[in-house]
């Protein structure tokens, strides 16, 4: 064979390798998924922007806060009578001004308001949805520097009042999402086929695509949650508990759901909200917290269970319902299951 031929086999072979690893941002990711879909409006995709958009502004700020004097606390508290954080009214606005103006957005509900935002009451052409968001998880932690998160649920807009229209049970979800405010700032989103991770690159301002179709491994010895609580845990609890640390189980835990569900997603084990005394029907929000993220670990191949419930079978009643939460590795899971 020829010089001419070895550089010529040689180039398309580097061609084929490197066409496996082309460079994706989150927007094209949501172009190809829209194209899968031919009667598609583009309604969800814009949405999904918006909120790209939102996660960059609030990355910027969190980055920032001290340098711009937005740390501790606003002097106001939220409708769960939580003391807010300036950071959390920053990223909720920032939220709300994003979505505002997107059509197919009919109504945005915030776990830091009481009633839902009406954005858009005509049916015009299109889809409408309803987007679902906790603007800001952990904020406390943001003095200290620790990891922070938003996370996001959509579902279709059916007929009705907003909050009716809303309170649909988390199989609905059409799409769900969490941002990780942290090292870096990474995006993990499902549409209901499988989990895609971004990380925002700051010096392109884009979320690059670096990993598709993501599994929770089946299982790690490993368990994520406030044992500060567990003396007022069900007895079913503190068996498990007790069995984990006979089993050589290790514990992670920052104060922050988003990072902890993520150190999971990524590495394995289970997160656990239990009931507790202070709140005998969990503390985690259905609507914006466990309904979002069971999407997400469901689709990676993991469980999510209130009790002996999946999450995403419960029938919300109230906007701000809360709920208790297990979830992760699916034999985890079933570890924790087992002794309730």
């Amino acid at each position: 064979m020829s010089n001419a031929s070895n550089h010529s086999s040689l180039a398309y072979h580097e061609l084929e390798i490197n066409s496996r690893d082309n460079l994706s941002t989150l927007q094209s990711h949501i172009l190809a998924e829209q194209q899968k879909h031919p009667g598609s409006t583009g309604s969800l995709s814009w949405i999904l922007s918006a909120i790209s958009l939102s996660t960059k502004v609030i990355a910027s700020k969190v980055r920032r806060a001290r340098l711009q004097d937005v740390l501790g606390s606003a002097g106001s508290e939220n409708v769960q009578g939580e003391t807010q954080q300036k950071l959390d009214v920053i990223a909720n606005e920032t939220l709300l001004r994003c979505l505002g103006g997107r059509g197919g957005v009919a109504v945005v509900a915030s776990e830091e308001n009481e009633q839902p935002v009406v954005i858009q009451r005509a049916s015009g052409h299109g889809e409408r949805y309803c987007v679902l968001f906790d603007p800001l998880d952990g904020s406390s932690n943001i003095d200290t520097c620790g990891g922070v998160g938003t996370i996001f649920s959509i579902l279709r807009y059916e007929d009705g009042e907003p909050e009716q229209a809303i309170l649909q049970p988390g199989s609905k979800q059409v799409a769900a999402g969490y941002v990780l405010y942290g090292s870096s700032t990474v995006l993990v989103m499902t549409l209901g086929q499988g989990v895609s991770m971004f990380v925002l690159d700051p010096t392109i301002g884009a979320f690059l695509r670096v990993a598709e179709s993501l599994r929770i491994p089946d299982t790690q010895k490993v368990y994520s949650c406030n044992e500060g609580n567990r003396p007022t845990f069900e007895p079913g609890y503190q068996k498990y508990l007790d069995w984990a640390q006979q089993n050589g189980y290790s514990t992670r835990y920052s104060g922050t759901m988003v990072a902890d569900v993520h150190r999971i997603l990524v590495k394995g084990g289970v997160f656990l909200y239990p009931p507790t005394k202070k709140a005998p029907d969990g503390k985690l929000r259905l609507m914006y917290e466990a309904n979002p993220m069971g999407m997400i670990i469901e689709q990676a191949g993991g469980k999510a269970c209130a009790g002996k419930q999946r999450i995403l079978d419960i029938a919300p009643k109230t906007l701000h319902q809360r709920t208790t939460v297990v979830l992760g590795s699916t034999a985890e899971v079933e570890h924790v299951l087992r002794h309730l």
